[in-house]
Order: structure tokens, then sequence, then C-alpha cells
């Protein structure tokens, strides 16, 4: 079946729009997704954003579970979504399909690589859109479109029958305009959790520091709200490292699993990318096996230090990006310069496996900017109660 409706943003894969009607009753009931292109649908390609992946992998066999759970949940398919080749970039540019527009900053980039289930969402031709992060590829979109957006903790939920990138990083995720619908969303596809995130709010102090005034500014108010729920924040030193080389050794172990996921098809292939995806990916099978076993090294003691520190309930809020989204006009240099810069905050949930949830909590320079809550692994649900709850303050619940 195929969905007609009209697309004005370019959120979904170019094509006829795969439509799949949901089960009769559930507690999804009525409402519509979309899936970002890298989750099989059984008898329709998965094209991962690139027309060579397209041209040398069949149709697929069978759907991906988490798909399936939301059709028997009651929800409705309205169409498989743009993403950037091979879930490798933050912009969300992809020269093949077409950039999805930003439908909350029309002159900036939508974020990626998750590009067009952030978009349908923020277009409201979804009330929810499955996407993916490895490196932040759901909650930047999430922050840069004005939305709601949920990484949950590392393999709490199934990745069978999704295109792999960097699989002891990458996780499932979505986006919702609405932080109920989020949460509902979680009550059908994540496991029980550990005892609520109730406290004490930690204030990280490096990744405040890392956003631009106007970032910071614009989610004064959040935090207020928020210490109104947890009680006052408590400012923390929580990467005495430095983000630098938090980035550094996220980029160089991800990039060994992204090469070892995906090399040999590209070896084989020689497939045509877009600016940006090529030379990543040229870095992933040059990377230095020291630099990567470094990643690996550091990544161990870190982990457990931040899930020690959220053990007890403990709740993190910081700016999910330092910056709003980049305008369309700047340079490959300057993409390149908010990627390290916002991938160092994003590798703390990354490397850590930490659940984050970000809200669209201001508007920076003009444009939407979030703010993340992020606790410890198992405490999904916990989080988007909470995220419900400073929603419903912030009158962004509606």
């Amino acid at each position: 079946m195929s969905d007609h409706s009209p697309d004005p943003v370019g959120a979904f894969v170019p094509g006829p729009r795969l439509a799949i009607a949901g089960a009769a009753a559930g507690p999804l009931h009525g409402l519509g997704f979309a899936v970002k292109d890298l989750y099989d649908i059984a008898g329709h390609p998965t094209t991962y954003g690139n027309p060579d992946w397209a041209r040398t992998h069949p149709p697929a066999a069978a759907t991906a579970p988490i798909v399936t759970a939301l059709l028997q949940a009651g929800a409705s398919l309205r169409g498989k979504t743009k993403t950037v080749e091979l879930a490798y970039g933050l912009t969300g540019e992809n020269i093949w399909h077409g950039t999805p527009l930003n439908p909350k900053a029309p002159d900036r980039f939508p974020g990626g690589s998750s590009c067009g289930s952030a978009a349908a969402v923020a277009a409201g031709l979804a009330d929810f859109a499955l996407g993916s992060d490895t490196g932040g590829s759901v909650r930047i979109p999430a922050s840069y479109c004005g939305i709601f957006g949920i990484r949950p903790s590392w393999g709490a939920i199934s990745l069978a029958g999704a295109c792999g990138l960097g699989p002891s990083f990458d996780t499932p995720g979505w986006f919702a305009a609405r932080a109920e619908v989020l949460e509902r969303v979680g009550e059908v596809l994540l496991p029980y959790d550990l005892p609520a995130a109730t406290g004490p709010l930690l204030k990280p102090s490096e990744p405040w520091v890392n956003a631009i005034p106007a970032t910071a500014a614009a989610l004064v108010p959040a935090m207020a709200a928020l210490e109104g729920l947890l009680g006052p924040a408590v400012t923390v030193n929580l990467v005495p490292e430095g983000l630098n080389t938090l980035y550094e050794h996220f980029r160089c172990a991800q990039a060994e699993e992204a090469w070892a996921t995906l090399g040999s098809w590209i070896a084989a292939t020689n497939p045509e990318f877009g600016p940006g995806v090529r030379e990543r990916f040229a870095a992933a099978r040059e990377m230095d096996p020291a630099k990567a076993a470094a990643g690996r090294a550091f990544r161990r003691p870190f982990a457990a230090r931040i899930r020690a520190l959220l053990a007890g309930g403990a709740v993190l809020a910081y700016p999910t990006s330092p910056v709003p989204a980049p305008k369309l006009t700047v340079s490959q240099a300057e993409q390149n310069s908010v990627r390290e810069l916002t991938m160092g905050v994003t590798a703390i949930a990354g490397l850590a496996g930490l659940p984050e949830v970000t809200l669209p909590a201001g508007l920076a320079e003009g444009a939407p900017v979030g703010l993340s809550l992020v606790a410890a692994p198992g405490r999904d649900r916990a989080l988007l109660a909470l995220a419900t709850r400073l929603a419903a303050a912030l009158h962004l619940a509606g």
C-alpha cells in the first residue's frame, strides 16, 4: 500500500511511499509513524541512504522486530525516511535523495543521520518516527528541529533487521512532537526499569562551558523548571580529561567499528559517496589500530565512573548540542568544527551506554536548541516520565 499525502519538507525517501496499517487496537492505535531507511521491512528495499547500497542488496526478507512491535501496538506506518548515507553524519545532508528541510529553521540543516525522521515529526507528517543513534543521530536532529527524542540505554532494544555502523554504540531511538507520545512509544518498546530516576540533579560543567552563550542562556528557564522538580542542581566536573579527549576516543573507536562493519562492502563495491561521508570512511579505513585501542581502553573506566555516579538515581542535565543547527551555507570545514564540538558532548552517553532524552527547551539565534536529561542504564522509562513532567512544567506537552 502507498501513502500519497504531501511531503512538503522532503522527509521521505524518493518513490512510492510505503504504508502499512497497524493493528485494530493497541496502546499506539491511532498514531502514525515513519521509519528511518536503515530498518528492514519485508518485501521492500532498504537503501541506507545510498544508491549503491540499494543496488547491491535485495529487498528485505523480514521486517525488523522493532517495526513489527509498533505495528502490533496499533501504530500505522506512513513511510520510510531519508538518512545520511550509511548513517555516518550529523548534518542531515544527502546528495542522492535530497536533504530534508528543517521545518523549524528552514535556512539550517535538519541534523543527521536520522534527518528524515526528525523532519517528518517536526512537520507534523508523523506522530513519531524511528531513527538510530550511534554518535548523536537522534539527539542532534531532535535538538535542531525542536522536537523530543530519545537514545535508549545501549542494548535495551534489539537492532535485529537494522543496518549497522558501530555495533557497540548503535541504538534505536525515536522522535515525537509531544512528550506524552515519546513516553507511550517507550512503554511499548522498552524493558521494565530499575527504580525511578529521582535525583539528585547534576549539572556537569563541561557541556555547559562548551555551549555557545546563546545556547546556555536559552536553556536557563528549562533548568529552573527542572530544579523545581528535582531540587537545586549540583555542579560537577564530569569529564576532567576534557571533551576533546572524549571526542577523540569516541571517534577512533567508532571508526574502527564502522570499517569492520562496512569495509568489506565498500572495498568490494567502491560506492559513490557524498561530501564528508567519503572522507569519514577513508579515515576509518586508515585508522591507526593503536588509537582505536586507546579509545576502547579509555571507554571502560570512563563508563564505570559515570555509571557509578548515576547509580543511585541521579540525573544529568546539559545542552544536547552546543549550537543550534548550522546554516545550509556553512563550509565543510565549519561543519567539521561543529561536529567535533557536538560529539564531545554526545560521547558522554555514547561511551557509557546511557539513556538520554532531549527536550525542545529554547531558541538560540532564532533556532531550536535542546536540553538533555541523562540517567543510569536501565532507567529509560523513569527518564521519559521525568521528561514528560518537565515538558508539562514548560508547557511543551501539548
